[in-house]
């Protein structure tokens, strides 16, 4: 997992991304001036033998773009983290920078798409031509991976062709994305089964709507987690 995390970080496949990324690592933003901006594609986080996968939509340009870590230094990444928090699935609630001591236990989280895209919105074009990166990703987990929790429609059509390339059998017509949805994947040879969960993205808009509640998260999250195998706290 550590030479994938690494060649993750050194893609240059889709020009879009790479222009794009790089401009908003030079260009910054006023309430991060003087920060050293990652600018690369972002691997994913989290221990390399986890029985819980969540899957986001790609890194924030201020975010992940800025700090080298998924889901972290933006308001969706201090929702998700302090949702793993009360849960016991992380070290702690915040989640600055890749040096803030955070740790995730039984859990990572990656993104099927690894660059910042401008307006949050990746083409399908760069959605397919990252998948290789996530079906290895999945693939190395395989031998662990019980539970996988994707976080927006997005994230749900790009993950089940990653799904199925990386040994497991995803049912036709392929599942809808819903809040909530639960679907068993069995191995399509050795190996375990995967439950695999919607639920909405942690984004802004739907967390200050109330699209998306506290209550919501922990149960998507919670009950993932348990049919992982892994102990959670009281939420």
């Amino acid at each position: 997992m550590e030479r994938l995390d690494a060649a993750v970080a050194r893609c240059r496949a889709c020009p879009r991304l790479v222009e794009w990324r790089e401009r908003v690592g030079r260009e910054g933003r006023r309430a991060y001036e003087g920060w050293d901006y990652w600018a690369r594609p972002v691997p994913g986080f989290g221990p390399p033998d986890a029985a819980l996968l969540v899957v986001g939509l790609a890194p924030a340009a201020h975010g992940g773009n800025r700090t080298g870590r998924m889901f972290t230094g933006d308001r969706s990444g201090d929702v998700l983290y302090a949702a793993l928090h009360r849960l016991g699935l992380a070290s702690q609630a915040e989640a600055a920078s890749r040096d803030d001591g955070l740790r995730l236990y039984g859990v990572r989280v990656t993104a099927p798409v690894h660059c910042a895209p401008p307006g949050n919105r990746p083409t399908p074009g760069e959605r397919d031509t990252c998948r290789p990166w996530l079906a290895r990703e999945l693939d190395l987990l395989r031998p662990t991976v019980r539970a996988l929790v994707v976080l927006g429609a997005f994230g749900w059509q790009a993950v089940l062709p990653a799904l199925a390339a990386a040994g497991w059998s995803v049912p036709r017509p392929r599942p809808r994305f819903a809040h909530g949805a639960r679907v068993s994947l069995p191995a399509t040879g050795d190996g375990a089964a995967l439950e695999l969960f919607g639920c909405y993205h942690v984004s802004q808009r739907n967390t200050f709507t109330g699209v998306l509640t506290p209550d919501m998260l922990d149960d998507v999250l919670g009950t993932a987690a348990r049919a992982a195998g892994l102990a959670t706290a009281t939420p």
